[in-house]
Formats: structure tokens, C-alpha cells, sequence
């Protein structure tokens, strides 16, 4: 007969969804060949993040304008995640669901295969990306002349059906009100924390994502192998259905060392389910995502094939009470005991005392000597337990493409790492890519920019040894702080590294502005702000815009005012730079900005504020 270990007070560290009866850690111990099934365990919880709540608001075509909005408001929330009934919208026109900055938009059409990642819960609509902070700001575009009287008795447009609010920090506390598996004093720090003292455990968690479990819960997940596959737990991921309602956030970190000033990153959800093991046996289940190339520039991870052995260093980068990123490298405190591996072996598992918290479960947890992944965290308790990966492998090594290049992955390099850059200036760093066997040619790109600065990388496309160089335009927009740009590269198994952008205080003509758009052009050709459309003022007052665009081109900037028939330009700025102001007291009305392209391409940024 089986003799079976029970663990006493070990819990699952993520979250499921709704009003759900408790569910039960899996036993440990027992051989790998017969895993345990599960049972009750004293203590045993799950992580809750977040709220259905019930709406039904209409947003229909109008008969003035060519765009409608209506936001979707939950004071406090971290996030909000609207749910849609099915879209009927005339041929072109889309639907966006935006931060109110214009920090997050995501676009929908009525043909769902076009657009912005999105996910499914069940019913014929669907749900859009979830927007981080308290406020969505929900707009109906239209891309030409349209009768919304008739269109609107035709049932055309689309409905809010309901939305899904995040807790705030004191509602999340309430809901989830012991740290079960922070063992002693929590040593957690910000990822980018340790961007100088640890590079390489800092470029590893590049590839590790928070997920979004039904709009309701939270866990991580990882890129795992050279190709779109994902690994988390079975109990964050089930089955396909869950895998649908699933988003994954990449790029959720803070820019600096407790800044709370976490980046939006980049969503994408849930595609196919590839390989699954339920948490009474290897707890893990393997995926692809949708829009994968969007994710690659953030790396991935490998699996070091091994048994754990006793005492060896070991790190876990992950989303514990749905933070922005953290990594856990130390039992106690910076500077002590490092996190190790204290049981090898207990069933499946594997055990040790890195601090983790619900949202925790799916992260990886590394080994110090490969920085590759040894175990799947899943269990808490302290010690904390992962299903040892060498399991999962014997499993999945089919489905997965998990040959790194010689004992390490290569690395990229900038020099200079950091720049401080003054507001309506530039600076140039090199990026020195490493040798690669086989000379491949390597694809770079340059992410985390902030608001109102372009990192542009000349060549993009360099043979594996060669440099490129990196352009940082910092435009008079961008506000004063210190921020993270993330160079990675496709091509070949590269880890990406970081250029540490400093600008400094002091107020800009164009800080403050209402609203900000971003666009790029190439070297004749005008774009339309906002988004193609434009916007509307009920009083009279002052208009104020900056546009920033690439040191080499020469862009115009002209505000126009819809006069019954046409869009006459009411104001103008067009000297022989990119960078132009523009000031005009009007009154009310439609109102747009062209942004021409005298000579020269590239990105650039539009702010403006109205009355």
C-alpha cells in the first residue's frame, strides 16, 4: 500500500474565480509515478482580485460626429475589464477600450479576428482587455459619414454588458487577509531592483507574465522554449474554456525600485491548450497565446532537466497579490541567506523558503547555477513547494522547443546603460549583440519608451556579433522620472537587456496636457488626430498642442475646425523641425489635428489640451 505524506497547512498560492467552495492542496509525497490525488487541507484559501459587477449601456451611432464614447467608472479599482455583447458595426468602423490617458488602447471590430487581443466567457459577446487603474473609456468610431437614426434602428453598434473592477489595495486586503506562504520577513523586491546587482536573474524575468483568470482572479505564467508555448498551473488553467477567458500580461514591473510606477506592458490571451495535468498530479498546463510575436522582444526560459539538489541557490520571479512584478532572491532580507532548495523531494514537489504570496502560482522557480527553471511553484506553506520540472518535462518535451544555445543563453549589451536626457533632446547609446554559431541574423527592437519619447534602433536587422545603435528622443512632453527600456532580439535564443533612461524635473511647455496620441508617418503623407477622428469642445477657451517627432524630419502641426462642410486650418505651427507648438483661443466645436510629414519618417507624439 501507498503511504502518503500529509503537509499540514499547505494552500494553493493562486487564484480561481467567483463564489467558489474551497479547494483542496494536493498531498505530498508518494511516488512520481503514482502522484497522490487531492484532499482538504486545513487553512487551505484562494486568492481573489477582483469583482463582476452587472451594467447595460448601449453605445450607439449618433447623428452628428463620427465617434461616441461612455466611460465605465469604479473609483478605487486596479482594473477594470469590459464585457461586450456581439459588435454590428458598419464596414471599417471599430470599437476601443482606453485608459482615459491613452496609456492602454485596445481595438475591436465587429469581425473578431481583426484587432486587439481579446477574451471569452461563455456567452455570444466577448470581453476586452482589461484596462489597469479605476477608469475604461469606451468609444465608438465610425470611418465615414454615417445615419445613426437609421443605423440605430437597425440594432447597429453595441452594448456593455457587464465589467469586471479589480480591489483596491484595502478591499484586496479584506478579501485575502493572511500571507500564508511568506515565510518570516518578506524579502520580496521589485524586479528592476535588481537590474545592476543581478543582471541575468533580471533579464530572466522578462519572460514571466501576470494572468488575469476570468477578470476575476490572479496567477503567472511564463514563456517556456524557443516557440508560442506558455507554462502555469493546472488550478489557474483547466481546461480550454478557462484558457479563453485568460489574459497574460508581460512587462508588468515597476520602472524603479519601489516607484509604484508600473508600465503597461503588453496583453495578450489565451489561444490553444496544449498539454494539461491536474493539481492531484503534475498541477501544470501548457499553452500558446494569442499575438506572440508581440511577446517575444521579452525573452524566454528554459528548463534545466535535472533532479534538485540539496542547498543549491534557486530564485522565483513572479506576481504574488497581483503586484507588479517582484522577484524573490533572499529567506530573510537583501544581503542574508539566499533562497535554496531545503526538501529535494516530497512526492512530486520540491521545497523551499522563497517567499510567495496568491498570484504566485505558475511562477518559476530557477536554479542559480543555470538559470534555468528547476520546479513549478504551485503550493505554500512554508516551506513552499513546485512540481520539480524534470516531471513536467518527461510530459511536455514533444510540445516544446527547449534547446538554449551552449551552457548559457547569449546576452545582449548596451553601452552606455544609462543616460541622463533632458526634455526636447536625444541621446545614442551602442547595443552590442553576442556571437552566435551559425552567424543568424538578428531582428532588435526597443520597448518601454515612456510617454512622448521614441527609442529607435539603426539597423534594426544586424548579423549575430554585430552593434547597432540605439536613438532615445526625448520629447518635451515626456515627464520627469526614471524609466526602464528593454532592448531584446529575435532571430536566435537571446537574453534582452535594459538602457536606463533619467529625465530630469522641471516643467515643459507640453507637460500637462490633456491628452496624448502617438502615431508614425513616413516622408509626405499627414495623419489625423485623434485617431483618425476628432473632438469636441461645448465652451469657448484655449487650445494648447506640442508635437515631437525624429531629430532628422521636418513635421507641421495644424488644428482644423469643422465649419458645416469642411475642416479649414484655424492655427498652425511649421517651422523646419520636427518639434512644434501651437496656441489658439476658439470657440465652441469640432475641432482635429493633421500632423504633416514636410520631409523625413518616423515616430512621434501629439499632445494637446482644450477647453
Amino acid at each position: 500500500m501507498l503511504r502518503r505524506l500529509l503537509v499540514p497547512a499547505v494552500v494553493l498560492v493562486a487564484a480561481v474565480v467567483g463564489p467558489a467552495p474551497p479547494i483542496g492542496a494536493a498531498e505530498l509525497g508518494g511516488s512520481a509515478v503514482e502522484p497522490v490525488g487531492a484532499a482538504p487541507v486545513a487553512g487551505t484559501r484562494v486568492t481573489k482580485t477582483g469583482v463582476s459587477e452587472s451594467a447595460d449601456r448601449a453605445i450607439q451611432y449618433g447623428n452628428t460626429g463620427n465617434s461616441w464614447r461612455t466611460e465605465i467608472k469604479a473609483p478605487g479599482a486596479s482594473y477594470v475589464k469590459v464585457h461586450f455583447a456581439p459588435l454590428k458595426l458598419a464596414a471599417g468602423d471599430y470599437v476601443t477600450v482606453a485608459s482615459p490617458d491613452g496609456r492602454e488602447v485596445y481595438t475591436y471590430y465587429a469581425d473578431r479576428a481583426k484587432g486587439s487581443p481579446f477574451t471569452e466567457h461563455g456567452g455570444p459577446g466577448f470581453a476586452a482587455m482589461s484596462i489597469d487603474g479605476d477608469t475604461a473609456v469606451v468609444t465608438l468610431h465610425a470611418t465615414g459619414a454615417r445615419d445613426g437614426k437609421r443605423l440605430t434602428s437597425q440594432g447597429y453598434g453595441t452594448r456593455v454588458t457587464s465589467y469586471d473592477r479589480g480591489y483596491g489595495a484595502s478591499e484586496f486586503a479584506a478579501q485575502n487577509p493572511k500571507p500564508f506562504s511568506v515565510c518570516g520577513n518578506d524579502a520580496r523586491k521589485d524586479v528592476v531592483c535588481y537590474q545592476n546587482s543581478h543582471p541575468t536573474e533580471y533579464a530572466r524575468s522578462h519572460a514571466v507574465a501576470r494572468q488575469l483568470v476570468n477578470g476575476l482572479g490572479s496567477c503567472t505564467a511564463w514563456r517556456v522554449g524557443n516557440t508560442n508555448r506558455m507554462l502555469t498551473n493546472a488550478h489557474c488553467v483547466a481546461d480550454a474554456a478557462e484558457l479563453r477567458s485568460s489574459e497574460f500580461q508581460f512587462d508588468f514591473q515597476c520602472a524603479t525600485c519601489g516607484g509604484n510606477n508600473p508600465r503597461a506592458g503588453t496583453k495578450v490571451s489565451g489561444q490553444d491548450l496544449i498539454r494539461t495535468s491536474a493539481l492531484a498530479n503534475l498541477d501544470y498546463t501548457l499553452f500558446s497565446v494569442s499575438n506572440f510575436e508581440s511577446i517575444r522582444q521579452y525573452g524566454t526560459l528554459y528548463l534545466d532537466v535535472r533532479e534538485p539538489t540539496a542547498n543549491e541557490r534557486i530564485y522565483i520571479a513572479g506576481h504574488g497579490d497581483i503586484l507588479p512584478k517582484r522577484m524573490s532572491l533572499f529567506e530573510e532580507s537583501d544581503g542574508g541567506a539566499t533562497c535554496k532548495i531545503d526538501v529535494v523531494s516530497s512526492g512530486v514537489n520540491t521545497g523551499y523558503r522563497c517567499d510567495s504570496s496568491g498570484g504566485n502560482s505558475g511562477s518559476p522557480v530557477l536554479a542559480g547555477s543555470s538559470h534555468k527553471v528547476i520546479a513549478l511553484h504551485h503550493l505554500g506553506g512554508c516551506p513552499n513547494w513546485g512540481t520539480r520540472i524534470t516531471l513536467v518535462y518527461n510530459e511536455i518535451r514533444n510540445d516544446i522547443d527547449n534547446s538554449s544555445t551552449g551552457p548559457g543563453t547569449p546576452v545582449l549589451a548596451v553601452q552606455p546603460s544609462a543616460a541622463t536626457v533632458n526634455p526636447g533632446t536625444s541621446a545614442t547609446a551602442t547595443v552590442q549583440t553576442p556571437a552566435i554559431s551559425g552567424n543568424p541574423t538578428l531582428t532588435l527592437s526597443a520597448s518601454g519608451a515612456p510617454t512622448g519619447t521614441t527609442a529607435t534602433l539603426a539597423p534594426t536587422a544586424v548579423t549575430a556579433g554585430q552593434n547597432s545603435t540605439l536613438t532615445v528622443n526625448v520629447g518635451t512632453t515626456t515627464p520627469p522620472g526614471t524609466y526602464t527600456i528593454t532592448i531584446a532580439a529575435t532571430g536566435a535564443t537571446t537574453a534582452p537587456t535594459t538602457y536606463t533612461l533619467t529625465v530630469p524635473g522641471g516643467q515643459t511647455p507640453c507637460q500637462g496636457m490633456k491628452v496624448t496620441k502617438t502615431g508614425t508617418l513616413t516622408a509626405g503623407n499627414s495623419q489625423y488626430q485623434p485617431d483618425g477622428s476628432f473632438f469636441q469642445t461645448t465652451v469657448s477657451g484655449a487650445h494648447k498642442a506640442c508635437l515631437t517627432g525624429p531629430t532628422s524630419a521636418n513635421y507641421d502641426l495644424y488644428l482644423q475646425k469643422w465649419n458645416g462642410s469642411t475642416w479649414p486650418t484655424v492655427a498652425q505651427a511649421t517651422t523646419t523641425t520636427a518639434n512644434e507648438t501651437l496656441s489658439y483661443n476658439g470657440t465652441a466645436g469640432y475641432y482635429r489635428y493633421q500632423i504633416k510629414s514636410v520631409t523625413g519618417s518616423g515616430q512621434y507624439t501629439l499632445g494637446y489640451t482644450y477647453p
